[in-house]
């Protein structure tokens, strides 16, 4: 729509009171930077802000942007939110800050190598020695720390908010596995085309320069200089709440992405399964807490980690970023101490000073603490996961009389911190601009030379105008952060500009068999879910036939739902007892089959698999292909807010679902290289199509019927098998059995026959086998040369001709055999690649007397 000027947007706006606002001054004026921004929304105006809204949110559904909030029930489909209103900072503002981080980091980094080095500031009394031995973030088994480059600290965040004062405060450090510079990342690809003039013209400093220093960092690190080195981003896998970043980092920054059962140690040395071979990882780009790493060493319960990294590391065979241990840092105590910690090192002050922080540890700090909780934030040193401060004005006098025994009882366990009430920035909401505050998270990489800090940040404001909390595990929402230069910006791509020739001929993609596992489960999945549409709504259009034109012979219309049950495997339904009532009035079974989601073989179920396995490959995919996931994703929840009774417009939804999941693959097939990873994505989709065209026709043809029944079942047959145009452009007349089986069964030019999915499911396990260099069969060659032949040696008029018992079993006996074989190949891919039986297995359940 048109930009409507609105002359009373930004005038209407009002800052909170004794609250630092980033817009507007201690009058109420426009700061300077603020005025190209604010000239330009009154232009805009409120309804076309609106729109960018709403192209923000469909730009971020379309790239699959999520954020788990824990105990939210979107769960891991909560869509990532982000205001279209950016958070603005002058360059020379933005200097000191920067300097100030950068010292912070340098400090921080000094820090963690005494204490897993020397530690001369626990021997000259500097830091109290319960603030490293008794905080949980301390890993024993990893000291000495054994890093070859000068920075331990490898990546670095803080996050900082604007006090009242104007001035800018750390709230805190980020050391362990620093989470937001993806989401940072993708919040400026969206602004860059929600406000793309706005964007160009501001002269915003761009991102791609932070993440080429990444690279180079990460590869700086590789034990193996003499190589191409092999970095990997570890995750915890697609139900950690920042899934997305890891699969949105590593595709950007052109890593494997892996679980830990991707990885193994042997010989101490970490390596990637990938094909039943394994290759060297040189660096591992963590987002794993410390104790989850390593099972072994660290955390005997964990099934997240690698069995022997902590050893791996010590021996310097792999290099871990950050280091296994550096949540140590992120104790918030250290603030207390880090000043004379500074004056050790530097010999001068910090320049970014922390929150006002009192440790319980020390008399004089708790008995401050106890006298005035009403007033501050209360956390324990050590944070663990969805831990969050304890606002003590906000506790009653129970609660506060509960929370000071505790700080009594395990004084060094807590700290506390003054209530800093951040600067407030506008917000869009309903009627115009709303204050909320805000908290910036700031990015460090370090170099040779020192720290580069990210030319942006991670802004993220409260949920609501009253919230004092500010985190995304409360709903907050997140801005783009703009640091304004005083002259365009130059291009700057992520690819370093050199190749070498040799590693590039020589490099092959990895291939995690956690990877290869979900790629052939995706293709199995959505040809699940589309083969049970295509009878569904074959089975639709014969139902309402036969009402219309008031058939009493429903012979094949049962048929059909017969074996819509026997395709999907969704029994009893009709086939089992209550057969005979649930073929007269078939509607509500049908309708079960597609919209039940907690039936396993529903068209839903099957759809909503397949939407979890493609989220768990979300780096696999291409931006295109992953806008129409996300449509599948939509229509999905559309289908399932139908009333469960109404047929009506059902097949246009179910239409819709097949040209997107036909879409999907499409694409795959057009973006994908076809390498391992598109073999397995349709090898997947190749036997469960061919095991579908097994079932449909074993349920519906191989019984005698008389010779009309039979044509019309056989219309129907080849309609769901998408094969009925080509007959009649073949063949002209009604179909008779030769012919049929001819065309689905025997034709490798039909893709729908079942001999061209064996050719193709051939050719691409003679693809895997070819790559392990052998000269024997392997298993699953023989098992679909076993297939292949057998079908192509089949005689047609014998499959077509009943027997002495009145059936086609020669027909039924090559389709079951086939069958037999083609479940064998799925159980040998599933143990050659996808499960490694030699990986290690905790054999004894671990209590707490087992340490003892």
């Amino acid at each position: 729509m048109d930009a409507s000027p609105d002359p009373l947007l930004v005038q209407a706006y009002r800052a909170r009171p004794d609250t630092y606002d980033e817009m507007l001054g201690p009058q109420g004026e426009v700061r300077p930077h603020w005025r190209y921004l604010a000239d330009a929304l009154t232009t805009l105006g409120l309804p076309a802000l609106h729109d960018r809204s709403r192209e923000a949110r469909r730009l971020l559904h379309e790239s699959g942007a999520t954020y788990n909030v824990y105990g939210d029930p979107q769960g891991l489909e909560r869509p990532w939110q982000l205001d279209p209103i950016p958070v603005l900072m002058p360059s020379d503002e933005w200097s000191g800050i920067e300097s100030g981080l950068v010292q912070r980091a340098e400090l921080l980094n000094l820090v963690l190598k005494d204490t897993y080095g020397p530690q001369e500031l626990i021997r000259e009394g500097i830091l109290p020695l319960e603030l490293v031995y008794a905080h949980g973030g301390f890993l024993r088994p990893c000291h000495p720390l054994r890093i070859p480059a000068a920075h331990a600290l490898t990546l670095y965040a803080a996050d900082i908010a604007r006090g009242s004062d104007g001035a800018f405060r750390v709230l805190s450090d980020r050391s362990q596995a620093p989470s937001g510079a993806g989401y940072a990342l993708e919040n400026r690809v969206v602004m860059s085309r929600v406000l793309p003039s706005l964007y160009r013209d501001s002269h915003v400093h761009r991102l791609s320069l932070f993440f080429q220093n990444l690279r180079a960092s990460l590869a700086a690190l590789s034990p193996r200089r003499q190589s191409e080195p092999r970095v990997v981003l570890l995750t915890p896998g697609p139900l950690n709440e920042a899934y997305f970043e890891h699969t949105y980092l590593a595709s950007y920054l052109g890593y494997t992405l892996a679980q830990g059962a991707d990885l193994t140690v042997q010989d101490r040395q970490v390596w990637l399964r990938s094909m039943r071979r394994l290759e060297p990882v040189d660096v591992i780009m963590r987002r794993l807490d410390d104790h989850y790493c390593d099972p072994l060493e660290l955390y005997p319960e964990s099934r997240l980690g690698i069995p022997g990294l902590t050893e791996a590391v010590r021996c310097g065979k792999v290099v871990v970023v950050n280091p296994l241990g550096a949540s140590v840092l992120e104790n918030p105590a250290l603030n207390a101490f880090l000043p004379a910690i500074a004056k050790h090192f530097f010999g001068r002050h910090l320049q970014l000073q922390a929150v006002e922080t009192w440790w319980c540890g020390r008399a004089p700090d708790r008995a401050y603490v106890l006298a005035n909780l009403e007033r501050l934030v209360v956390r324990p040193i050590y944070r663990q996961a969805r831990s969050l401060p304890v606002f003590g004005g906000l506790l009653g006098r129970e609660a506060q009389d509960q929370l000071a025994a505790r700080i009594r009882a395990h004084p060094h366990a807590f700290v506390a911190q003054e209530q800093v009430r951040s600067s407030s920035v506008p917000t869009l909401v309903d009627g115009g601009l709303e204050g909320r505050q805000a908290v910036v998270r700031t990015f460090l990489v370090a170099r040779d030379d020192g720290y580069v800090v990210m030319p942006g940040a991670l802004t993220r404001i409260a949920a609501s105008q009253q919230s004092v909390l500010v985190s995304n595990q409360t709903g907050a929402l997140s801005k783009d952060t703009w640091i304004l230069a005083t002259e365009p910006e130059k291009q700057v791509s992520l690819l370093s500009g050199v190749t070498r020739l040799a590693a590039v001929q020589d490099r092959r993609t990895a291939l995690p068999g956690g990877t290869a596992d979900n790629l052939f489960w995706l293709g199995r999945y959505a040809e699940r879910a589309e083969q049970a549409i295509r009878i569904v709504r074959t089975a639709l259009r014969a139902y309402r036939n036969a009402v219309e034109f008031q058939d009493p012979d429903r012979t094949s219309l049962d048929d059909l739902l017969g074996a819509l049950t026997h395709v999907t495997g969704t029994y009893p339904g009709f086939v089992g007892e209550a057969m005979a009532e649930r073929r007269r009035t078939p509607m509500p079974e049908v309708l079960a089959v597609v919209l039940d989601a907690g039936r396993t073989g529903s068209v839903s179920f099957d759809l909503q698999a397949m939407l979890t396995a493609a989220y768990a490959v979300r780096d696999r995919l291409s931006g295109d292909t992953w806008r129409v996931v996300n449509e599948v994703r939509a229509r999905l929840e559309r289908l399932q807010a139908r009333p469960r009774h109404v047929v009506d417009d059902i097949e246009d939804e179910l239409d819709a679902l097949i040209t997107d999941l036909v879409a999907v693959f499409a694409l795959a097939q057009e973006s994908l290289i076809h390498d391992h990873a598109w073999v397995f994505l349709d090898t997947g989709r190749r036997l469960e199509r061919a095991q579908l065209l097994i079932a449909l026709l074993r349920a519906t043809v191989v019984e005698r019927r008389e010779p009309q029944a039979e044509a019309q079942l056989l219309e129907t047959v080849l309609r769901a098998a998408e094969s009925l145009l080509a007959y009649r452009r073949i063949y002209h007349e009604q179909p008779h059995i030769e012919p049929v089986l001819s065309m689905l069964l025997l034709d490798e030019t039909n893709p729908r026959s079942l001999g061209f999915q064996l050719g193709e499911l051939q050719r691409g396990i003679d693809e895997l086998a070819h790559d392990e260099g052998r000269v024997q069969l392997s298993d699953e060659e023989r098992l679909v040369l076993e297939a292949v032949t057998s079908l192509r040696l089949a005689e047609l008029r014998a499959l077509a001709g009943y027997d002495n018992g009145g059936a086609r079993h020669h027909l039924d006996d090559l389709l079951a055999r086939i069958a037999s074989l083609l479940s064998r190949v799925s159980e040998v891919l599933t143990r050659h690649f996808f499960i490694d039986l030699r990986g290690p297995q905790q054999l004894a359940q671990l209590g707490p007397e087992a340490g003892a």
